[in-house]
């Protein structure tokens, strides 16, 4: 893995990225819909202790997220990184938030309301910052990924990100470590992600043992995310059986978690078994429209198309359905917005991020050579 290539075109990596993805649909769908909540008119008793483990797609989804980002951001300024971010997050994000609030507006179903200015709120992703519900509950997620951005983001115009990874990887740890099992402090939880930061932090720590070096430092550090997620796992736990008076247990908890660990180390170390192709790419690509549209959607589909084609076939009309209004997002929205914002920003930036260095460079001077004694 030393020659760089494109993260999105890792076949094993987009394959991982629908697995997860599906995984939190079928948790929505045939657990979540009925177990609290009144979301779906009738629920799926004999799938639902099958579907309560999909929530942990999400937990995939940041080690790969963790994975991903620590490649990008190798060799890249702080200018191209976040562009390359904003391009890859906000217009997908952009297009499926209005087309889910545009359905949920016209359905009326009573658990969904959206306003105006809910949407606009939405817009700006943090919208719980403003006062306002998010349209659908999976932006949560969303959130979380962009506060992890900004954190690279920082290192990068530090110039630590590269030089003092590990050491910045152990300090986050620490202090997820420490507000998890003993602070407990919610505003903690949510600036420095450290309910999930074990999930990243282990996900950038694969991409640095397999590109960088197998130090028994690394490989410990690992260890002790791994242990780290496993506890942390523990409160997305309390809160479901105080929800739905139901959880994973414990020992069920950590043996999800080995496979998790196992599928990402797999899929990165298998990378070459599996050549990358176009079908590999639309994988991946569906895998995010996917998530951002078909949750609470998705709900209101089911119950619409359960009356005539009853449970079970209401639910894989839904998925196909979601399927296919991911792939038009990927393929007429995402894409073409992402070549564009970066031909159209890059550029500019890059000739900014190249004055900054000119600028730097005679701020500091000529070298002052000692003369040999």
């Amino acid at each position: 893995m030393s020659e760089k290539k494109s993260i999105d075109r890792i076949a094993s990596l987009d394959l991982l990225r629908l697995v997860a993805a599906l995984a939190v649909v079928l948790f929505h769908y045939l657990f979540r819909g009925a177990a609290a909540d009144g979301y779906l008119e009738a629920g799926y008793p004999a799938a639902a202790p099958y579907a309560i483990y999909g929530y942990l797609g999400v937990n995939l989804f940041f080690l790969i997220s963790g994975f991903v980002i620590a490649w990008s951001a190798e060799g890249r300024s702080w200018q191209a990184f976040a562009l390359a971010r904003f391009a890859r997050l906000y217009p997908g994000f952009l297009v499926c938030m209005a087309a889910s609030w545009a359905v949920l507006a016209v359905a009326g179903h009573p658990a969904f309301p959206v306003t105006g200015g809910q949407l606009a709120a939405n817009a700006f992703i943090f919208s719980t910052a403003l006062g306002r519900r998010f349209v659908d509950g999976v932006y949560w997620s969303i959130v979380l990924e962009i506060i992890f951005y900004g954190w690279v983001t920082l290192a990068i115009l530090a110039g630590v990100f590269t030089r003092f990874k590990l050491p910045l990887i152990a300090g986050w740890l620490f202090v997820c470590a420490a507000n998890e099992l003993w602070i407990g402090s919610h505003a903690a939880r949510l600036l420095f992600v450290t309910e999930f930061g074990p999930f990243f932090a282990s996900g950038m720590l694969v991409h640095h043992i397999f590109s960088k070096e197998k130090s028994s430092e690394a490989l410990m550090m690992l260890a002790t995310a791994f242990v780290l997620s496993c506890c942390t796992m523990l409160v997305g736990r309390d809160w479901m059986l105080g929800h739905y008076g139901v959880a994973v247990p414990i020992a069920g908890l950590i043996a999800a978690n080995v496979i998790i660990y196992a599928l990402l180390i797999g899929a990165v170390a298998l990378h070459d078994r599996l050549p990358a192709s176009g079908a590999t790419l639309l994988i991946g690509g569906l895998t995010y429209p996917l998530y951002l549209l078909h949750q609470n959607a998705g709900y209101v589909a089911i119950n619409g198309l359960r009356p005539s084609l009853g449970g079970v076939l209401a639910v894989l009309a839904t998925i196909a359905l979601m399927l296919l209004a991911s792939w038009a997002v990927w393929r007429f929205v995402e894409r073409p917005a992402r070549r564009w914002i970066l031909k159209a920003f890059g550029p500019p930036l890059d000739r900014i991020a190249s004055r900054l260095k000119q600028l730097k460079r005679r701020q500091a001077g000529p070298a002052v050579h000692r003369p040999a004694s």
